[in-house]
């Protein structure tokens, strides 16, 4: 007996729902939206209040007042996505804009803490850099002389 998704399956597998490549961008609305809204009204408010291309395949982020409703619109090349997220409590941690701002380009990383309910405003980026080893508290057969070699070799080699 054959499944009855299989015809589905074969025309779906194909594409992925979400998949926000790295040319995407993430846009969030300043201030608060009315969450009556649908496909046009959003359309209208990506187009007029950010002044931006509604259809350019990048993220748009919205939420009310309370800051507990978000909605997202995207365009994905065949038709205009629009999804809600309401939380049963607590509030989105919106981050605050500059002066004269009316939108903040996000990260996706970014996207994915605002969403998991993180405050952005209490993260930051931290700087990796490479250290230097003090040579003081380190033996000498550990101390790497080659400059391009990772592993530490023995001081003379006979052969």
């Amino acid at each position: 007996m054959r499944p009855r998704c299989s015809v589905w399956w074969k025309c779906w597998r194909r594409y992925s729902v979400f998949g926000f490549g790295p040319a995407t961008r993430i846009y969030l609305a300043v201030g608060g939206t009315d969450m009556r809204k649908g496909f046009e009204g959003l359309y209208g408010l990506v187009r007029d209040r950010l002044q931006c291309e509604p259809l350019s395949g990048h993220v748009f982020l919205f939420c009310n007042a309370q800051r507990n409703r978000l909605k997202l619109i995207l365009w994905d090349g065949s038709g205009l996505w629009v999804c809600a997220k309401k939380l049963s409590k607590g509030r989105f941690r919106w981050p605050a804009p500059q002066a004269g701002e009316i939108k903040v380009v996000l990260s996706h990383e970014e996207l994915a803490m605002l969403l998991g309910g993180i405050d952005l405003s209490q993260t930051r980026a931290r700087a990796w850099y490479r250290s230097k080893i003090d040579s003081n508290g380190v033996g000498s057969n550990r101390i790497n002389t080659a400059g391009n070699d990772c592993i530490p070799q023995p001081a003379s080699v006979s052969k």
